[in-house]
C-alpha cells in the first residue's frame, strides 16, 4: 500500500526562539516605562513561581513589572553614562544579576519597602530546596491516602503496605530532616502529604528615582543576601549571551 502523503511526522519538540525583534520590543518597552513612572525598583525573588507571580501582578496592577533576561534589561536601562535613558540610571542596571526583575511604579518608596517587607506567600518545595522542618511519619495506617496510591508511596521510598485496604506505614519513617537538601522523592511526598516549606518573597535591592536621579541601595537580610547569591551561582554557571544581549531568549515580560 502506498504511503500517505497526510503521513508526516512533526517534531513538536521544536518551537520558534524569541528573537532580536522580542528582544528590541522589551528594551523599547523598559524606555517607555522609565518616562511614564516616577520611580524603579530591582528585586530578586526567592522560590519563583509563574503562578504566584501572576497573583502579584494583579494585585499591582497599577504597576509594571518586567522579567526577562537581565542583560536585556540593562540595555533597555543603559548600561553606562554614554546610554543610559535618565541620570544614574546604569547605576540600577548594574544591580541586575541573580534572578532580578524591575518594578516600574509610582508609589512611594516606602510604600512599595513596607508592602513588599510584609509580602509572602507559602508554596510547596521543589528538588534542591532547603528543608524546614523534621517531618517523621509515625508507624501506622495513612488514611489521607487511597489504596490505589500504596504503590506509588512504595515506589517514593516509604515503607508502605496494604493492609485490608488501608495505605500502611511497616515503621516510622522521616520524610526530611531540617537543614537537608530535598531530593525529587522527598520534595513529591511533602506536596502529597500537604506540607508546604518553600516561600515566595520578593526582596527589593534599590531603587532609583526620576524626580532627583537618585540611586538608593538598600541593605538586604541575611536569608535574602544567601538566596541572592545562590541564584547569581546558578547564573554564573550557565551558559549566557554575549554583552549586547544579542544571543539567547528573552524571559518573559510581566506587565500589570
Amino acid at each position: 500500500m502506498p504511503k500517505s502523503k497526510r503521513d508526516k511526522k512533526i517534531s513538536l519538540t521544536k518551537t520558534a526562539k524569541k528573537g532580536l525583534l522580542f528582544r528590541q520590543q522589551l528594551v523599547d518597552e523598559i524606555r517607555r516605562c522609565v518616562q511614564n513612572f516616577s520611580r524603579i525598583f530591582v528585586f530578586t525573588i526567592q522560590n519563583m513561581r509563574n503562578g504566584k507571580l501572576k497573583d502579584l501582578r494583579t494585585e499591582w496592577r497599577h504597576s509594571r513589572f518586567f522579567f526577562g533576561k537581565n542583560k536585556v534589561m540593562a540595555i533597555g536601562l543603559g548600561k553606562t553614562v554614554e546610554t543610559e535613558v535618565e541620570d544614574n540610571l546604569h547605576k540600577l542596571a548594574k544591580q541586575l544579576r541573580g534572578q532580578c526583575g524591575l518594578l516600574f511604579t509610582n508609589k512611594s518608596r516606602d510604600e512599595v519597602l513596607e508592602w513588599f517587607a510584609n509580602y509572602s506567600d507559602t508554596d510547596f518545595a521543589r528538588s534542591g530546596s532547603v528543608a524546614t522542618s523534621t517531618v517523621v511519619l509515625p508507624k501506622g495506617p495513612l488514611e489521607q491516602f487511597p489504596h490505589s496510591m500504596e504503590p506509588h508511596l512504595r515506589q517514593l521510598g516509604m515503607p508502605t503496605s496494604l493492609k485490608k485496604g488501608v495505605v500502611t506505614l511497616r515503621e516510622d519513617y522521616t520524610v526530611c530532616t531540617l537543614g537537608d537538601v530535598l531530593k525529587p522523592e522527598q520534595a513529591r511526598i511533602l506536596k502529597l502529604l500537604g506540607q508546604p516549606m518553600a516561600e515566595f518573597k520578593l526582596t527589593m535591592k534599590c531603587v532609583w528615582s526620576k524626580d532627583d536621579g537618585a540611586f538608593e541601595k538598600f541593605q538586604m537580610n541575611k536569608k535574602a543576601k544567601t538566596a541572592a547569591m545562590e541564584e547569581m551561582e546558578v547564573e554564573a554557571g550557565e551558559d549566557g549571551d554575549d554583552e549586547d544581549g544579542s544571543d539567547g531568549e528573552v524571559g518573559a515580560e510581566s506587565e500589570g
